[in-house]
């Protein structure tokens, strides 16, 4: 993958978690086509620069407290 692809995919998934509909992890996966693995390694890249993000097992979602503008 390469990295504008990578940054692509965490905007997106940054805009997912903002409005609290990203899915599970696996149904993430399968909408960016990607593994699920990939999936966490992504978050873990954006947790690490910053962004505070998890997965909420109530809502079945990534979230954020983050803005998107």
């Amino acid at each position: 993958m390469n990295k504008f692809r990578k940054e692509t995919l965490k905007v997106r998934l940054l805009k997912l978690a903002v409005l609290k509909c990203t899915g599970a992890p696996a149904d993430l996966a399968m909408r960016f086509d990607i593994s699920e693995r990939h999936v966490k390694r992504i978050v873990k890249e954006m947790r690490d620069n910053g962004t505070k993000i998890w997965y909420s097992q109530t809502r079945r979602s990534y979230v954020t407290e983050e803005e998107f503008q």
